[in-house]
C-alpha cells in the first residue's frame, strides 16, 4: 500500500472507500461502485403491526480491468465494506478474478468524464431515510386497521422506503453521485374465515402519496365482490388487466428487448432471416414504450452503472448518459436494450438499460371501471404471479392468477371465479387488445416488489386470453 494511501475508519465516506480502491489498484484500469442503502419498513399481520425496523448497508463493488497482448480481462466482485481494509480485500479479489479471466469481447475504452453523464454533487453525503418517513403514513394504517376490523377483513402486508447513493468512480476520471428513493407498499385483505383474499399495491417516491385508508376500501370492494363464487373453465377469455397486471407484463417485454439476443435469433424480436425487427411495426400503432431517467414522479439513474457484463450491459460503459429512450413508438419497434459492444455488432444506436418504464395508448382514457362497465361476458385479472417465460421467440409467458379474479356480466362484476393457469405473449397481446385506460403510476406484484417498481401503464381491454387450465390455488 503506497504511503500516501488515506487511512480509514469505519466511518469512512463512501467516496472516500472508492478513492482508496483506485489509489490502492494495481491493474490496467479500475472502475468502483460504492452503495450506501438505507431503509425503513413497518410489516402486519392479523391486521396488527408485528415488525418495524431500519437498514443500512454499504457495498463495494470493483471491476478490475488487465489489458494485455490478447486483449482486456476482467474481474468484478462485490462485497460488504465499511473499511479500507474490506475495500481493499474486494479489490485485490477483482484483480484475482481479472487475471485469471479469459479476455473479454466487450472490451472498449473507459468512459471519460466529457463522455459521462450528468455527475451529481461527489461530495454530497448519502442520502438518508428513516422512521420519520411514516409520521403521516402511520396513523393512516392505523385508520384503515379500525376500518378492516370493523368491516370483520383481516390485512396482512409491507410497507418499505429505502434511499440507495451510488458513488460511481473509475481510473479514466470519472466521479459521479446519484440519490435513487424507493418505496412501495403492497397489502392482502382476506375475509375473517379466510376463505376470501384480495391483494393492492402502489409504488411511490417518499410515500406522501400513498393512502392506505383508500388501499383498504379498494380491497373491501373486492373482497364484497367475491360474497359470490364462480367455477369456470380453462378457455379463451375476453378480460380486463388493471395497470398493475399491465405492469408485470410489460416488464417482461422490456426485459427481453435485448439488441444482441436479437440479432442472433433468439427473441420474439428477431427477424426471420437475419437481424433485428427494429423499424417494424410490430403491436398496435397506438402504442408507445418508452423510458426516460427524468420521467414525472419514476426519476431514475441519469447515467449507466455496471457491476458485471451481459447481453444487455456492459461494465466499460460506465458513466454513459442515459436520457428518453422510445423502445416502442407509434406501433413500431425503435430501439433495442444494446451496450457500445453490441452496437458495433449489430449496426444499432447505443441504447442501454433505464430504470423505468412507461407504455401509453393513444386515445387511452377513463380507467379499470370504464373498461369493464363495456364487457359483456368476461374477466377482471388483478394479479398475476409467478411469471415464466416459455418460448423466446414468440415471448410466450405462463403465469397463476392470484387473490382476486372476478366475473364480469353486462358492465358488472358479479363474483369471483376460480385461478387459472394462463398462457399468453404481451406483445401480440399489444397487437389485439381492443380498449385502454389511461396511464397511471403501476405497482406489479410479480416485478415490483423487489426488481422493478418504477412503472407507468394503462388498463387494457384484451380479448381472447388464454386460460390453459383451472389452477387449484386458493
Amino acid at each position: 500500500m503506497s504511503s500516501t494511501t488515506p487511512t480509514m475508519t469505519s466511518a469512512t465516506r463512501p467516496q472516500d472507500l472508492a478513492e482508496h480502491v483506485l489509489a490502492a489498484s494495481a491493474t490496467t484500469g479500475c472502475v468502483v461502485v460504492v452503495s450506501d442503502a438505507r431503509g425503513a419498513h413497518l410489516r402486519w399481520a392479523n391486521t396488527t403491526l408485528t415488525t418495524n425496523g431500519a437498514s443500512h448497508r454499504l457495498t463495494v463493488t470493483v471491476v478490475a480491468l488487465v489489458a494485455s497482448d490478447a486483449g482486456t480481462s476482467v474481474g468484478s466482485v462485490t462485497g460488504s465494506a465499511t473499511t479500507a481494509e474490506q475495500a481493499e480485500d474486494v479489490l485485490r479479489a477483482a484483480e484475482a478474478a481479472a487475471a485469471q479471466a479469459a479476455p473479454s469481447e466487450d472490451a472498449n475504452p473507459l468512459l471519460e468524464p466529457s463522455e459521462a453523464g450528468p455527475a451529481g454533487d461527489w461530495d454530497a453525503p448519502p442520502a438518508t431515510t428513516g422512521p420519520e418517513v411514516y409520521a403521516d403514513l402511520a396513523p393512516a394504517l392505523g385508520r384503515a386497521f379500525s376500518a378492516a376490523s370493523a368491516g370483520e377483513r383481516v390485512l396482512y402486508g409491507f410497507v418499505n422506503h429505502e434511499v440507495e447513493t451510488t458513488y460511481l468512480a473509475s481510473s479514466s476520471g470519472l466521479r459521479m453521485r446519484h440519490s435513487q428513493p424507493t418505496g412501495h407498499l403492497g397489502c392482502t385483505g382476506k375475509s375473517a374465515d379466510l376463505g376470501r383474499s384480495a391483494w393492492v399495491g402502489v409504488s411511490s417516491r417518499d410515500l406522501t402519496d400513498v393512502d392506505p385508508e383508500a388501499i383498504e376500501a379498494e380491497l373491501a370492494q373486492r373482497l364484497a365482490w367475491a360474497e359470490r363464487s364462480v367455477d369456470l373453465p380453462a378457455g379463451r377469455y375476453d378480460v380486463v388487466l388493471p395497470p398493475s397486471a399491465v405492469a408485470d407484463l410489460m416488464v417482461d417485454v422490456y426485459w427481453g428487448a435485448g439488441a444482441r439476443d436479437a440479432h442472433e435469433g433468439g427473441s420474439v424480436y428477431s427477424r426471420r432471416g437475419g437481424g433485428t425487427r427494429v423499424g417494424e411495426q410490430v403491436v398496435d400503432p397506438r402504442v408507445s414504450l418508452w423510458s426516460d431517467p427524468a420521467a414525472p414522479g419514476l426519476g431514475s439513474a441519469p447515467f449507466v452503472t455496471a457491476a458485471a457484463s451481459s447481453n444487455l450491459s456492459s461494465v466499460f460503459d460506465n458513466g454513459m448518459p442515459l436520457g428518453r429512450t422510445d423502445w416502442i413508438r407509434d406501433g413500431v419497434l425503435t430501439s433495442l436494450l444494446g451496450t457500445r459492444h453490441s452496437s458495433a455488432l449489430t449496426g444499432l444506436a447505443t441504447t442501454p438499460y433505464v430504470d423505468n418504464l412507461v407504455l401509453e395508448v393513444d386515445g387511452g382514457t377513463g380507467d379499470t371501471a370504464d373498461l369493464v362497465a363495456g364487457v359483456e361476458r368476461g374477466l377482471l385479472l388483478t394479479c398475476l404471479w409467478y411469471i415464466r417465460e416459455v418460448d423466446p421467440q414468440r415471448m410466450l409467458l405462463t403465469g397463476l392468477t392470484r387473490d382476486g379474479v372476478y366475473l364480469v356480466e353486462d358492465g358488472e362484476i358479479t363474483g369471483a371465479v376460480n385461478n387459472f393457469r394462463w398462457n399468453e405473449s404481451p406483445v401480440e397481446l399489444l397487437g389485439r387488445f381492443t380498449h385502454a385506460s389511461a396511464t397511471v403510476p403501476s405497482f406489479g406484484r410479480e416485478w415490483g416488489d423487489d426488481y422493478f417498481s418504477r412503472t407507468a401503464t394503462p388498463a387494457l381491454r384484451v380479448p381472447d386470453f388464454m386460460m390453459s387450465s383451472v389452477s387449484q390455488a386458493r
